[in-house]
């Protein structure tokens, strides 16, 4: 063994190299991202404090805060309540969450060059408020 292969070492970055130039790879939507906007964008709609919507629903301030932001990822109690202290039902909460997840994925699908074939993008799916029934080939 010679002194030169000795003396080699593996060397490792201490910091991460640069992400590459170009726009970063979109991300799907979190459920919890889409439930925390729905409830914040209907309290700040009512002009009410995060206080008083916690309040109501009896849940901590702390806590409320977390979910809005899409920190926490809230229980069907938790989301049930917040939503009956802003005067909706889940369900309400829920499609409206939905709505937004439907328009954004959307818009994902159309920004890769998705066509509106199908739902999503997958032949053999019929898309929302389609009617009749699916061809299989023979």
């Amino acid at each position: 063994m010679t002194i030169r292969a000795t003396n080699q070492a593996r060397v490792i970055p201490l910091r991460p190299f640069p992400a590459p130039p170009g726009p970063a790879p979109a991300r799907e939507p979190l459920w919890r991202d889409l439930v925390g906007d729905v409830l914040r964008g209907e309290r700040l709609a009512q002009e009410r404090t995060l206080k008083d919507v916690a309040d109501t629903a009896r849940i901590s301030m702390a806590y409320l805060s977390e979910v809005e932001r899409g920190r926490k990822e809230a229980s069907s109690e938790v989301l049930a309540a917040a939503a009956q202290a802003l005067g909706l039902s889940l369900s309400e909460v829920l499609a409206l969450a939905q709505g937004e997840l439907v328009r954004l994925s959307g818009a994902r699908s159309r920004s890769l060059g998705a066509g509106g074939a199908g739902h999503a993008g997958r032949p053999g799916v019929p898309g929302p408020g389609s009617v009749g029934t699916v061809q299989l080939a023979a």
